[in-house]
């Protein structure tokens, strides 16, 4: 298992490296890209605001189209708003989230648009809240829960445990707090890292999508840390 994860670690850096080409289409529109946010709550408004302002093409959905369409004419250029389903075939990355009792239905509803595609995941399983299907994801591992649930995505799971204003503050301080992250896709990595570098923050692959169980509130990676905090942390965690 130890091998396995230092494996992956080590293909996962490669793929980093080479961050500024893992698609045509974002080398050649200068590193920029179209995302889709399905859920444009406190941390899809706030990562897709700040995307925004970095130049990226944003289309904010979620349950209300009202909504979303303010958010967009508020941050005007560059930013738009859609159903799930034109958020989920507009972007090339795409941003989900939502509650985690949610997450079926995103995967049932828009599994053949998240099917190879690049998909964030934000969510948070919490009982209380959630019910049964947290219950389960805990049990299981946040990002296999995850992965289970969006079939077909190639899935990175990042921002789950720093405050959605942090968020929209952390561009302030470039790369002094780490972003933890996990994910089984190297090439996933890579794309998304320089969207996480945008917001502010320095990625940190943590492991694969079975380290997705740590990226929560409550856990030794919650909350804010510098990268070499994150790696520590990160070392001590199986």
């Amino acid at each position: 298992m130890k091998q396995n994860r230092r494996e992956f670690l080590k293909a996962a850096a490669a793929a980093l490296a080479l961050d500024g080409l893992p698609l045509a289409a974002h080398a050649a529109n200068g590193g920029k890209l179209k995302i889709g946010t399905i859920g444009s709550g406190n941390v899809g408004g706030t990562l897709g605001g700040v995307w925004v302002k970095a130049g990226h093409e944003v289309m904010f959905s979620s349950r209300s189209l009202a909504n979303d369409r303010a958010l967009a004419a508020k941050l005007g250029r560059g930013a738009r708003a859609g159903t799930p389903r034109e958020a989920a075939a507009f972007g090339e990355v795409l941003l989900v989230s939502v509650p985690y009792g949610a997450l079926p239905a995103v995967g049932k509803d828009l599994g053949d648009l998240l099917k190879g595609k690049v998909v964030i995941d934000t969510c948070n399983p919490f009982p209380g809240r959630d019910g049964d299907i947290a219950v389960w994801a805990r049990k299981k591992g946040a990002g296999l829960a995850s992965a289970e649930l969006l079939r077909g995505a190639r899935l990175v799971r990042a921002f789950n445990a720093i405050g959605s204003y942090s968020m929209g503050e952390a561009y302030r301080e470039p790369g002094r707090i780490g972003m933890p992250i996990a994910s089984d896709d190297a090439k996933a990595v890579a794309l998304t890292s320089p969207l996480i570098r945008d917001i502010g923050y320095e990625p940190v692959l943590v492991g694969g999508l079975a380290m997705g169980k740590y990226l929560m509130p409550g856990t030794p990676l919650a909350g804010e840390h510098s990268p070499a905090e994150i790696r520590r942390i990160a070392a001590t965690l199986r």
